[in-house]
């Protein structure tokens, strides 16, 4: 990570932060968030995603660190400025909503208005709440509402300080799957209209999948690494990232040759083929087969890889297991199968009405084959793991 300095990257015009500390909680965070991106920090409880968040809106030091936001220096503890809390336009949903169970709806969005005219609040709440779609809602208590209601609310407050920028601490932990669901609707068809970077910080990778457009993995205070959502969760770094990330089919190989088309990798006792390979022969590797690239031999795949027919006909690749274990999720069917000549099992999803035709009890033979050019190739061996 670059040093936390006073050099102020211009390119820059949302959020930048980096942060640097030995302790309480060591810290070697680097992110960026663009004007109008939503930008996820995701990674394993005490990681530090919350303490980030705390110390961007001024409520917690750091030892070294820099932020900007929109122009504006808020923390360069090279020069020892910091911008303290309230000076900060920071709106912050926290996952317990932190609304005052005593004041009303309205007066709740209101107190977070002392930069307008006082006779500019109340009409100012009324159409903030009309906005979350809680419009009608000004003058019930915080405790009569529910909780996907209190959360619109505790959005809507942090909307009415008109923020440089908005920062979600796993808002939609607290409510139902259902209920989950339309929030997640509402914030995207919200963010629509919002020009300010915003930092949603969460555990839950469908979430961000289904939000965000850049994404942070951290793990134990540190970017592992950060990039387009997209490109994150299909490309990561390395084994441990990987896993951070829910992949679990996740091999140890070795290079053994690479050409401009393609490599050929050392897995258990068997060959697999991947894509070409910049590393020398003989370089340990982790290889990611994601579900997409899994083809069950005698299967129509629905969902499938129609344009790759004929390269599902050449002998490459071609992996015999065992059923461990089948088991129905909804629409889909999750299988565990233990593979011949590789200590490892192969996990992946399939619909369940392309596989009735098989025997996938336990310990059924099945065959499946895997495309070459699907594979991941990660040459970071990473000491973690």
């Amino acid at each position: 990570m670059k040093p936390a300095t006073g050099q102020h990257d211009s390119a820059c015009d949302g959020l930048l932060v980096r942060l640097q500390q030995a302790s309480p909680i060591p810290l070697d965070i680097e992110l960026q968030c663009k004007r109008g991106e939503l930008h996820a920090i995701c990674g394993p409880s005490g990681s530090g995603k919350s303490s980030v968040l705390r110390i961007i809106a001024g409520l917690r030091r750091v030892e070294r660190g820099l932020i900007h936001c929109g122009g504006k220096r808020w923390l360069d503890t090279a020069s020892k400025h910091c911008t303290p809390a309230h000076r900060r336009r920071i709106g912050l949903v926290f996952q317990d909503y932190a609304l005052f169970p005593h004041l009303s709806v309205r007066r709740n969005l209101m107190l977070a208005m002392n930069h307008l005219p006082r006779h500019r609040r109340m009409p100012r709440a009324e159409a903030i709440l009309a906005r979350v779609n809680m419009q009608g809602f000004g003058d019930r208590q915080p405790g009569t509402l529910s909780g996907g209601q209190r959360q619109r609310v505790a959005l809507a407050r942090a909307l009415a300080r008109d923020p440089d920028v908005l920062l979600l601490d796993e808002p939609f932990s607290a409510v139902d799957q259902q209920t989950r669901r339309r929030l997640y609707r509402e914030l995207a068809g919200l963010r629509r209209s919002l020009d300010i970077p915003m930092i949603l910080v969460t555990h839950d990778l469908q979430e961000v999948q289904q939000l965000a457009d850049s994404l942070t993995i951290i793990h134990r205070g540190r970017t592992r690494q950060h990039g387009s959502v997209d490109s994150v969760v299909r490309f990561p770094d390395d084994h441990l990232t990987a896993r951070l990330l829910g992949h679990q089919n996740l091999f140890r190989a070795t290079l053994i040759a690479s050409t401009t088309h393609k490599s050929r990798f050392a897995v258990g006792e068997t060959i697999l083929s991947g894509p070409p390979c910049e590393l020398p022969p003989g370089h340990p590797v982790t290889l990611l087969i994601p579900p997409s690239a899994i083809h069950v031999q005698g299967a129509v795949d629905a969902r499938a890889h129609a344009a790759h027919t004929a390269k599902l006909s050449e002998p490459e690749n071609r992996l015999d297991g065992r059923v461990r274990d089948s088991l129905a999720l909804g629409d889909d069917l999750s299988l565990r199968l233990w593979l011949e000549k590789v200590p490892k099992s192969l996990r992946f999803r399939m619909p369940r009405q392309s596989l009735q035709h098989l025997d996938l009890t336990p310990g059924a033979a099945l065959q499946v084959q895997v495309l070459p050019e699907a594979v991941h190739v990660m040459g970071v061996i990473d000491s973690e793991t």
